[in-house]
C-alpha cells in the first residue's frame, strides 16, 4: 500500500490522467445503454408517451411480479427478439430488471437494432415496488 501512494504522489499526472479516462470510460459504457430514469420520470413516459416496458427478467421472476403491460423477454435474448417489440424505432421502451444490473445490456442490444429512444429505469422492479408502485402477479 506504502508503494501505491508513493506511486500516486510521484506520478500526479499520470493518476490524473489515468482518472479521467477511467471516468470517461464508465460514463460513455453508462450511456450506450441509454439514459436512466426514475419511477417517476418512468410512470409519466408510460401514461404520457405510451411507452412501452420492456422486463428483461427470467420468466419466474416476471410472473412473480411485473409492471402494468410489461413485455418480457429475458436479458440475454433481447438481441435476438427485438423484433418482438415492433416496428416503430421511435417508441420509448423503458428497460427494467430486478435492480438494475442488466438494463444496460438490454439496453445496448436495443440501441443497436435501431430503437433510438431507450432508457433504463434505475432501480428496477426493485424499486418500483419500494415505492408501492402497481405490480401484475401470474399465478
Amino acid at each position: 500500500m506504502e508503494k501505491l501512494l508513493d506511486f500516486i504522489a510521484n506520478n500526479p499526472i499520470l493518476v490524473s490522467t489515468f482518472l479521467g479516462l477511467l471516468t470517461l470510460l464508465l460514463w460513455t459504457e453508462s450511456r450506450k445503454g441509454g439514459k436512466t430514469v426514475t419511477t417517476q420520470q418512468a410512470t409519466r413516459l408510460i401514461n404520457n408517451e405510451n411507452a412501452l416496458v420492456l422486463d428483461v427478467r427470467e420468466k419466474k421472476d416476471f410472473s412473480a411480479g411485473h409492471i402494468v403491460e410489461s413485455v418480457n423477454i429475458p436479458y440475454a435474448k433481447v438481441a435476438e427478439r427485438s423484433s418482438e417489440l415492433g416496428d416503430d424505432k421511435d417508441r420509448s421502451i423503458i428497460v427494467v430488471d430486478a435492480a438494475g444490473q442488466h438494463a444496460g445490456v438490454a439496453g445496448k442490444a436495443l440501441v443497436a437494432a435501431g430503437f433510438t429512444r431507450v432508457v433504463r429505469m434505475s432501480g428496477g422492479v426493485n424499486a418500483w415496488k419500494g415505492e408501492n408502485l402497481p405490480l401484475v402477479k401470474k399465478g
